[in-house]
C-alpha cells in the first residue's frame, strides 16, 4: 500500500472526460463495466473507487471497506467473457492507495486497438458498446458499431470487388483527367502505356471477380471515378458538400454538391474543383526557378494535404457526409468517422492508418497525401511557419465526425476578416439584449431547421461552427421556439410546433 496519494496528478486525463469517480460502498458498481467499454472504446482513462464527487465537482475519499476483496471480484468479472468480451489491463493497471486513513483502488483502462474494438459488456455487442463524450458514457448507436466492425481488418472497406457492376459504368472523363495528372507529373511512369482498364486494375481501381473472372470496379474505384447516382447504391449515405460563407448576409455565396447533377460528383472531381475554389485567395510570393515562376508553396501543399486527408479517411457509410466550409477566416474540413489512430497520435504523425487504404495509393500517385503520417504534423508546421492560429482537430460523436479547422488568422491578433459590423451592437429579440452576431446565428439555427425533425449537439456545432459550450448557449436563447426531446445522454431537439 502506497502513501501520498495526489489527486491533482489525474488532471491530464481532464480532456475528452477520461476521469469517472465511484463510491464503491455496496461492492463493483454496474456502471464500472459500462465506462470500461466507454474509455476502452474512446481515449483509455482512469477510473477511481472509493471516491465521490461533490456537487461542486470537487472529489472526497470514501473509502473501501474490503479493497483486496473488491480487486479480486474485479478480476474474476473482467476476465469472465460474459460480462466483458475483452480484457485489456494488466496487473499494474490496479493500485491501490490510501489517503487520510482511506483506501482506495484506481484502475487504469488503456484505449484498445482498432483490431480489438469494439469492447462491450454483457455478451451483447448491440446494446452493451458504449464510447465517452464530454456528458459522460453513452450507448453507441449500431451504425458505431457497425463502424468499429468494419475497421477491425487491415483489408479496408474500399478494397471490395463490387462483382455486380460493369466496368464500362465508371465515369472514363474523369479517369482520363486523373491520368492526364498522372502522366504530367510523373512523366515515363510505367502505368503510361497501359490500356483504361488495365491502369485501373493496377492502380486499385478494379479488380478481378472470384465470382465470374471478369474485371470490375472496387469500390475505390467507384468513389473515385464513379457518377454520383451509381456510389450512392453502394454508399446510401454518400454525399459531398462545399461552401464558401464569405459574406455574413447570404447563406453561402458558391456551394458544389455532389447530388445535384450537375457534374460527376465524385472523389476524385470534387478533390479538384474543391482545391482550385479554396487557393484562390491564397497570396503566392513571386518566385523562380530555372526561369520559370513557380506558384506552389507550403500553404499550397498543406491545403492539398488537408483536402485529400480529409477524402481518404472519412467513412463512406456513415452520416452527414463530407463537408468543407470556406469562411473569411478559416477553412473547416468535416468528415465522417472518428479517427482510426486517435486524436493525439494523428497530431503527432508518425503512424499512418487511412481508413481507405485504396483510395490513398491513388491520391499518392498524383503526388497528393503523405503515406508515412507526416500530412498533419506538417499541416501544423507550415501554419506555424505563417503565424497564423494554431489548426484544430475536433473529434465529434453520434454521429461520428472529424473535424479540422485551419484558421487564416495571426496568432495573437484580432480576427481582422471579422466585419465591423459584427460588432457587439446590442440590439432586443424578444425581451433579451443580444448582439448582432447572436441575432445572426439564432436566424441561421431558425431557418436549418425543419419541423418534425430532431438533431443532435452536434448539428448545431457544425452548423454555427462553434464549441459545444457556446452551441448550448445558442439553443437556450432559442427555447421559445426550440424544445429538448429525451435525458441529458440521449438529447435531441426539435422546433416547435
Amino acid at each position: 500500500m502506497e502513501k501520498g496519494f495526489d489527486l491533482s496528478q489525474f488532471d491530464e486525463y481532464r480532456e475528452d472526460n477520461r476521469r469517472e469517480v465511484k463510491k464503491a460502498n455496496g461492492g463493483l458498481p454496474i456502471s464500472l463495466w459500462d465506462t470500461y467499454s466507454a474509455f476502452a472504446n474512446c481515449y483509455g482513462g482512469v477510473i477511481i473507487l472509493g471516491v465521490k464527487e461533490e456537487k461542486d465537482g470537487s472529489w472526497k475519499t470514501t473509502g473501501l471497506q474490503n479493497a483486496s476483496k473488491l480487486r479480486k471480484e474485479f478480476w474474476d468479472a473482467i476476465n469472465n467473457p460474459q460480462k466483458v468480451n475483452i480484457n485489456l489491463l494488466s496487473e499494474d493497471d490496479i493500485e491501490t492507495y490510501e489517503v487520510d486513513g482511506d483506501v482506495i483502488l484506481v484502475i487504469y483502462v488503456p484505449m484498445a486497438k482498432r483490431e480489438q474494438k469494439p469492447v462491450y459488456t454483457n455478451n451483447d455487442i448491440f446494446n452493451g458498446t458504449f464510447r465517452r463524450n464530454f456528458e459522460g458514457d453513452y450507448h453507441c448507436t449500431r451504425l458505431q458499431v457497425k463502424t468499429m466492425l468494419r475497421d477491425q481488418t487491415e483489408r479496408t472497406v474500399d478494397m471490395e470487388v463490387l462483382d455486380k457492376v460493369p466496368i464500362e459504368d465508371l465515369n472514363y472523363d474523369t479517369i482520363h483527367g486523373y491520368r492526364n495528372s498522372h502522366r504530367t507529373l510523373k512523366e515515363g511512369h510505367p502505368f503510361e502505356r497501359l490500356s483504361d482498364h488495365e491502369y485501373l486494375r493496377s492502380i486499385g481501381a478494379a479488380a478481378v471477380s472470384d465470382e465470374d473472372g471478369q474485371l470490375h470496379p472496387t469500390t475505390a474505384g467507384m468513389l473515385m471515378f464513379g457518377d454520383e447516382y451509381n456510389i450512392v447504391r453502394h454508399f446510401p449515405e454518400y454525399f459531398l458538400d462545399y461552401r464558401e460563407e464569405l459574406d455574413p448576409t447570404t447563406r453561402w455565396s458558391d456551394r458544389l454538391q455532389s447530388s445535384s447533377g450537375e457534374w460527376s460528383g465524385n472523389v476524385c472531381d470534387f478533390y479538384f474543383r474543391v482545391y482550385n475554389k479554396i487557393i484562390k485567395d491564397i497570396k503566392v510570393p513571386f518566385k523562380m526557378s530555372g526561369g520559370e515562376r513557380v506558384d506552389d508553396t507550403p500553404v499550397h501543399e498543406a491545403l492539398r494535404e488537408a483536402l485529400a486527408n480529409c477524402l481518404i479517411n472519412a467513412d463512406y457509410h456513415g452520416l452527414r457526409g463530407v463537408v468543407i466550409r470556406k469562411e473569411p477566416d478559416k477553412l473547416v474540413l468535416a468528415n465522417p468517422g472518428y479517427v482510426r489512430t486517435g486524436k493525439k497520435q494523428m497530431r503527432r504523425g508518425g503512424e499512418s492508418d487511412p481508413r481507405n487504404k485504396a483510395l490513398m495509393k491513388m491520391f499518392n500517385l498524383i503526388n497528393i497525401g503523405e503515406r508515412a503520417g507526416s500530412g498533419v504534423p506538417n499541416i501544423f508546421n507550415v501554419w506555424a511557419d505563417e503565424g497564423w492560429e494554431e489548426p484544430v482537430i475536433e473529434e465529434r460523436f453520434d454521429p461520428d465526425r472529424t473535424v479540422l479547422s485551419l484558421p487564416f488568422v495571426k496568432s495573437g491578433d484580432k480576427k481582422t476578416a471579422i466585419k465591423s459590423g459584427d460588432k457587439k451592437t446590442a440590439i432586443k429579440s424578444g425581451d433579451k439584449k443580444v448582439t448582432k452576431k447572436t441575432q445572426m446565428q439564432y436566424d441561421k439555427v431558425l431557418e436549418f431547421m425543419e419541423e418534425g425533425k430532431e438533431y443532435s449537439i452536434w448539428d448545431f456545432c457544425e452548423l454555427l461552427n462553434l464549441k459545444e459550450s457556446r452551441t448550448k448557449d445558442i439553443l437556450k436563447g432559442l427555447s421559445e421556439y426550440i424544445e429538448i426531446v429525451g435525458s441529458n445522454r440521449d438529447r435531441r431537439y426539435k422546433k416547435k410546433e
